[in-house]
């Protein structure tokens, strides 16, 4: 073929404009993911990036905002019962899904409605 996918780099989610401090408060607060220093030209378009454990967010504003309900990234995880704790005292309610084989999975949104899949391989 002469190519090959490495890795996943980020992943894009879109917020509302003025939404970063709504973003700041999911993925840094409740997520504990760490906010990357956009650079100058770039952090003139507004929004915001994460980055924590294997997988990075952008977020971006835009005029026409409309919440992803149904296109998300799954994200693997350990410790999903917990995550699924820290999610629902954050006031992001969790909605378990058994039908992925070989894993636990969950979906939740962030601040701003956006879904996402947390999942937690099953270990033998």
């Amino acid at each position: 073929m002469g190519f090959r996918i490495d890795d996943l780099h980020h992943v894009q989610l879109l917020i509302p404009p003025g939404g970063e401090g709504e973003a700041r408060a999911f993925y840094s607060g409740v997520l504990g993911m760490a906010e990357i220093i956009k650079p100058p030209v770039l952090a003139a378009r507004g929004g915001c990036w994460f980055r924590g454990g294997g997988w990075e967010v952008h977020l971006s504003p835009v005029p026409d905002f409309g919440p992803a309900r149904k296109s998300h990234p799954g994200v693997l995880i350990t410790g999903l019962d917990a995550l699924a704790t820290t999610l629902e005292a954050a006031g992001h309610p969790v909605e378990w899904d058994p039908h992925f084989p070989g894993h636990r999975r969950l979906y939740s949104a962030d601040g701003h409605g956006n879904r996402l899949e947390f999942l937690e391989k099953i270990r033998d």
